[in-house]
């Protein structure tokens, strides 16, 4: 069975416990991969557009035949089995971005754990944005966001 990762705000901890995930437009997760930051790569993205502080992050496991889609968070996604969703991300030279969409709930009985994760993994606003100069105009800079006079300021 393939194990994957949901991160959610803590405050949700709770009711998962009791009745699983709820799937609106599918549950996205990533797959448990040997990198811890590459696993929860989401977190500090999540953090940033939710106002929430704390996040947690839900172990689960599908069956291996079971139809889940996968690709890069901004480009079309495919339907592949979960063993080869997951062997697929794992072979990857550089998986940041990519996402699976498992496209029901997940019940309580699938949820292998609920764990605390550290706060501050993963990356912010596109993978691979690491040194490059923000863009200032007001779509992807909005007016009021954190730091957004000072870069403006620079241009």
């Amino acid at each position: 069975m393939a194990l994957f990762v949901h991160l959610t705000p803590a405050k949700n901890s709770r009711s998962i416990s009791r009745a699983g995930l709820r799937s609106g437009r599918g549950v996205f997760c990533v797959p448990m991969l040997r990198s811890y930051s590459l696993t929860h790569q989401w977190l500090r993205e999540l953090r940033r557009w939710s106002g929430q502080r704390e996040y947690v992050a839900i172990d689960f496991r599908v069956p291996d035949e079971e139809m889940v889609a996968v690709g890069h968070y901004g480009r079309a996604r495919r339907e592949v089995t979960a063993a080869a969703a997951v062997e697929l991300v794992r072979e990857l030279a550089d998986p940041l971005g990519f996402e699976v969409v498992v496209p029901r709930a997940v019940s309580r009985r699938e949820v292998h754990r609920i764990r605390h994760v550290k706060q501050v993994c993963g990356w912010r606003y596109a993978p691979g944005q690491h040194g490059v100069r923000p863009c200032p105009c007001p779509v992807c800079l909005p007016i009021g966001a954190y730091g957004s006079a000072s870069i403006r300021a620079r241009y």
